[in-house]
């Protein structure tokens, strides 16, 4: 399998595999806007070999370089033009967790782009236990505890049995801190206060939402009532799954792939 990875328009890192129609995958939370490498590639081509038969898969970050105080809007709106300059059609959009607040916005301002769109462990706003996650990982790095903070944050998606071992093993994974904390930091700020739920009828593409019912950062009501919001949007929800599952799992990939396929014809 060839992967491909570079910049589009506008700054957006991404990596590439398959062949066929775009498809634009948006991925979760990271601690720099950059071309996915390390653990990261593998988890983004867990979710895209699957579908890179019949699509050409775009696993896309944020803009590199994001201004203080920039909103989710305004990180929608760098996607949004790269894909119409990209492009040139709508594209089947993907987003996990915070990359599904990014796709969530992107289909609300600019629905004519978007295809299909499928939300992975992902709402129109964050619950409140995740907001109290990520305000807690932003003060951290604020005070020069970036391990810590990513630590903690990894521990909300493990069972409450396996956290006290598997806490010095994480801070150990993020023992190496970025030069610049800027767009993580002015990422966490703009999902603080993202909330698209009153505007969620502005989406015209055919949405799924999948979403694990054990998840530590959206309750089983907010997937539901994201996917209720959207005039032709459902919700697939597994009972036992949390967070972290949902995000990486094949069979995710698999239900992703299934219904990009029914909606394409």
């Amino acid at each position: 399998m060839r992967v491909s990875t570079g910049y589009l328009s506008h700054a957006i890192p991404y990596l590439a595999v398959g062949a066929g129609p775009p498809l634009v995958h948006v991925q979760g939370l990271s601690p720099t806007c950059e071309v996915p490498t390390g653990m990261e590639r593998r988890m983004a081509l867990t979710i895209a070999e699957p579908l890179s038969a019949d699509f050409r898969v775009y696993a896309v970050n944020r803009k590199q370089g994001l201004a203080p105080g920039a909103s989710m809007a305004d990180i929608a709106g760098h996607l949004a033009a790269a894909i119409e300059e990209e492009f040139g059609e709508p594209v089947a959009l993907a987003g996990t967790s915070t990359g599904g607040s990014v796709a969530l916005q992107l289909a609300v301002d600019r629905p004519e782009l978007v295809r299909t769109l499928v939300v992975i462990a992902s709402a129109h706003r964050l619950g409140p236990e995740g907001r109290r996650v990520q305000q807690e990982l932003a003060r951290a790095v604020r005070a020069g505890d970036f391990p810590g903070g990513m630590a903690e944050m990894a521990m909300d998606m493990v069972p409450a049995a396996l956290r006290t071992p598997l806490r010095p093993v994480a801070r150990l994974l993020w023992r190496r801190t970025p030069d610049d904390l800027t767009d993580l930091l002015v990422t966490l700020d703009a999902e603080d206060v993202f909330d698209v739920g009153d505007r969620l009828h502005r989406i015209a593409a055919p949405t799924l939402v999948i979403g694990g019912a054990r998840d530590a950062f959206y309750s089983r009501e907010l997937f539901e009532r994201t996917a209720a919001g959207v005039v032709d949007g459902r919700a697939h929800i597994y009972p036992t799954w949390g967070h972290g599952r949902t995000c990486v799992s094949s069979e995710t990939a698999h239900l992703m792939l299934g219904f990009a396929l029914a909606s394409r014809r």
